[in-house]
């Protein structure tokens, strides 16, 4: 079987979202069917890492399609014509995005419809994209793949696609995330933190990700901290952070929030691992893979009661209300101050970890595949 793979989130020291689940799905998939020839189209140069074996191809298509004009382009024109060269058996798209002038079966991975219920806190040239292109997608694929339960039930919701077209595929998290030893953990604190504890934030800095509301939270939650609380946002700036700047510059606990902005997994790990809680709470997530690499840390987290975030969060977390500042700073307050439930939820995010896998995402992925092209045989 050839297998056509739009790679372009493959991008060098860039790996997030999309990306990261490209990575990790497309190494083992690669590794696991030696027997067949995957051909990775990259709207760049590509950085051999991700050529994972030989039997990938790898192919640099122009233009690179990092607009929604472009988009089209790459997706409507080049991707086909190099279809017609490859005869790929099937397409796998890890962003979503189709081809819809081509006849070979195709696969996306739609993670989320964020676009849809949230419209604002995308440019209005890529919302415009995606809510016209998107339905046009969903209808098109062979089947689609989703990563999680609410994703799977909103995409048949919103676009009428039969349940049993849709596979969930969910995430998993990287092997870097794992606890690491607590006298590393004791420097680390004396260095980075001053000895003093914190509460983090992972992802990057964009108004759906509710930052705003979370340092406010936090500004409350200080007021009767006795325990000189930090909080540390990991993650990039993204575009939208008025809000977030303007928040920021009246929080009357400032000099205890750190922006780290993008970090390696390494420099991350004992943030994560040495925090009291992940403090992840969005207005609206697909899946929320820091719950997860939170988890494999043995951190629990305090997160939102709404989207997909509960069904990841199972029993390891504090579900509040996202636009509730009031909620999320109660949060906070008990999960620092109580222990037992502290130590209770530790145990339960490391068992909750378990539940997931990349290698459990790869071969879901990889039956989802082989289903697109079983059902049009």
């Amino acid at each position: 079987m050839r297998i056509a793979v739009n790679a372009r989130f493959l991008l060098k020291d860039r790996l997030e979202g999309l990306g990261r689940f490209s990575h990790e799905v497309l190494q083992r998939m690669v590794k696991n069917h030696p027997e067949h020839e995957f051909i990775f189209f990259f709207d760049r140069p590509f950085a051999q890492e991700f050529i994972y074996g030989p039997n990938v191809i790898p192919v640099s298509v122009f233009p690179p399609a990092r607009h929604p004009y472009l988009y089209y382009i790459w997706f409507e024109w080049s991707l086909p014509r190099q279809f017609r060269k490859w005869q790929p058996d099937v397409f796998f798209s890890p962003d979503g995005f189709l081809s819809l002038s081509t006849d070979i079966p195709q696969v996306p991975v739609i993670h989320d419809l964020a676009f849809e219920h949230y419209p604002e806190y995308v440019s209005k040239t890529g919302a415009s994209y995606y809510k016209k292109y998107f339905p046009q997608f969903a209808t098109k694929a062979s089947r689609i793949a989703t990563v999680s339960t609410y994703s799977k039930n909103d995409i048949h919701k919103t676009y009428g696609i039969k349940k049993e077209n849709i596979d969930v595929v969910f995430n998993g998290a990287s092997s870097n995330f794992q606890p690491i030893d607590a006298d590393q953990l004791t420097v680390f604190r004396q260095e980075k933190m001053e000895g003093k504890p914190w509460l983090v934030y992972v992802g990057s800095l964009h108004p759906r990700k509710n930052i705003h509301r979370l340092l406010k939270a936090f500004d409350q939650f200080k007021l009767h901290d006795k325990q000189e609380y930090q909080l540390v946002i990991v993650g990039r700036k993204a575009w939208q952070t008025d809000e977030l700047e303007e928040v920021y510059t009246q929080m009357k606990y400032q000099e205890d929030v750190h922006f780290t902005g993008r970090i390696s997994d390494d420099k991350m790990l004992p943030y994560l691992c040495g925090a009291r809680a992940m403090t992840y709470a969005p207005i609206f997530e697909g899946f929320g893979l820091p719950l997860l690499e939170a988890f494999q840390c043995g951190t629990p987290a305090i997160t939102s009661n709404s989207s997909s975030l509960p069904e990841v969060a199972g029993d390891a977390a504090l579900c509040v209300d996202p636009l509730s500042v009031h909620e999320l700073a109660q949060a906070m307050q008990k999960i620092c101050t109580d222990d037992t439930l502290h130590a209770d939820l530790k145990t339960k995010a490391l068992k909750r970890a378990k539940a997931f896998s990349w290698d459990a995402t790869a071969e879901k992925v990889w039956q989802c595949l082989e289903k697109s092209i079983f059902d049009r045989a």
